[in-house]
């Protein structure tokens, strides 16, 4: 069964401002604690096709490969795909934002399949994706926060 993740957290800070600092992506090493590069490859408009490298795994492995996002400004939203799969059949991420009380609203949403001879399945992903997710949007919802001058 193919794995879905939905995760979402509140930034005490303006919607312009996390959607600025998120979607930077060439400051995505800076953001997130998992990355450790991030290549552009192309720019059209509001798509950008890019290469992420992730900092060495437990096991020493790099992993590494391109993504595509549209950004849509006007409905808060990014849709993102993996064009280089790895070891998944596909995955599909989509990234909202909403003004809320007390700040902003950021979401992830991923729909993926890992191939069967992927490392881990479906489900295994879905609680890694779950697990680092929250860790991430913490380290994210901080930097943000910081920024806005609402913490430290």
């Amino acid at each position: 069964m193919p794995g879905h993740t939905d995760n979402t957290i509140v930034i005490n800070a303006p919607v312009d401002l996390v959607w600025e600092m998120t979607n930077d992506l060439e400051n995505w090493p800076q953001l997130f604690s998992e990355y450790a590069s991030v290549e552009v490859l192309d720019r059209d408009g509001s798509r950008t096709t890019f290469r992420l490298t992730m900092h060495p795994d437990e096991n020493g492995q790099i992993w590494s490969w391109v993504s595509e996002r549209t950004t849509d400004r006007k409905s808060l939203a990014v849709k993102a795909r993996r064009v280089e799969p790895g070891p998944f059949e596909y995955m599909d991420i989509r990234w909202e934002y909403s003004e809320v009380p007390g700040g902003t609203s950021m979401r992830w949403v991923q729909d993926f399949a890992m191939k069967p001879t992927a490392p881990v399945d479906d489900e295994g992903m879905t609680n890694h994706i779950n697990r680092n997710s929250r860790i991430q949007m913490e380290l994210i919802r901080d930097k943000v926060e910081k920024r806005a001058g609402r913490k430290g």
